[in-house]
């Protein structure tokens, strides 16, 4: 029932989207509906929706009175800011389009299999929607057996084809990042909770690297980064961070890239595994780690004396 509701959250946050600036009347919505799920859709549903879309997603759905049709601005801050919303909306609309035609597209569409977030994920949205705790039982990768917890659910998030979920743990008394594959299990405990009003995910880890949260003490630097011409082209396509700049484009087509955040092991993994394809110029400390790795990496493949 939850999965149901998020899925038509979602296709009515697309078929808005998708019709542009102009929107579309009740009328027209409703006729998309029907002809999606067989059945009326009702205003007071509609009314229903909208709210629930404001509570999930932070997006108002306004009616132009002079038309009298639903349209969600362009200027709208929170789509400007959380992109991850669009990848949202496309993410569960690819995902309805490969079940309903999975026997005519058999052989014709590969999607990697994402480990976690199909078991939890709605449970989870829907605790954050409700503002209920969960007692949820997790295992760390160093752990032989789950750890009973108290969380208050505040955020999810993905990151390199997985789900984690940002919580207050009530045992830490700090909030925690998990990993969604490495719950064990989770109930709702029944005791409710509030989100601090100051409390948002994308401010939270701006200057992190993946879903580590910053600790203490640690500051962000800037990184500098010189890249062939390839690996140029991919690093504008695909950032390595939200903060990454060009600082200068040489004449054979590389680039010198700069990205402001707090370096951790993943993120010197992310550029030991691009290889000679990038040179990281500075700090000397990061320079370093990544030379270090690489290096190590190098002496397992020499001949053995």
């Amino acid at each position: 029932m939850v999965g149901e509701l998020i899925e038509k959250y979602i296709w009515l946050l697309g078929t808005i989207l998708d019709a542009g600036p102009g929107g579309l009347s009740l009328e027209q919505i409703a006729s998309r509906y029907e002809s999606r799920y067989g059945a009326a859709y009702p205003r007071r549903s509609f009314n229903n929706h909208r709210a629930a879309i404001f509570d999930a997603f932070g997006i108002e759905i306004l009616c132009d009175r002079s038309t009298r049709c639903y349209y969600i601005p362009s200027g709208d801050d929170s789509l400007d800011a959380a992109a991850s919303t669009r990848w949202l909306i496309d993410t569960f609309t690819v995902g309805n389009m490969l079940s309903l035609g999975k026997e005519r597209l058999t052989g014709r569409v590969s999607v990697d299999e994402i480990p976690s977030g199909h078991r939890h994920l709605t449970a989870i949205m829907k605790a954050m929607l409700d503002g209920r705790e969960l007692a949820i039982g997790y295992q760390k990768y160093t752990s032989p057996e789950a750890e009973p917890l108290t969380v208050r659910p505040y955020a999810v998030k993905e990151v390199a084809r997985r789900w984690y979920l940002v919580a207050f743990c009530k045992e830490r008394n700090a909030l925690r990042v998990y990993g969604l594959d490495r719950i064990r299990s989770l109930s709702e405990t029944g005791a409710d909770f509030t989100v601090p009003k100051d409390f948002d995910v994308d401010s939270l880890f701006r200057v992190s690297y993946g879903v580590y949260i910053p600790e203490e003490g640690k500051k962000a630097e800037i990184i500098r980064i010189k890249a062939v011409p390839k690996e140029t082209r991919y690093l504008k396509d695909l950032p390595l961070h939200p903060t990454q700049e060009i600082e200068e484009t040489l004449p054979d087509g590389s680039s010198v890239f700069r990205v402001f955040l707090i370096p951790n092991e993943d993120f010197i993994m992310e550029l030991c595994r691009r290889g000679a394809r990038i040179e990281v110029l500075s700090p000397e400390s990061v320079r370093s780690a990544v030379a270090g790795e690489l290096k190590k990496a190098s002496e397992i493949y020499e001949p053995k004396k």
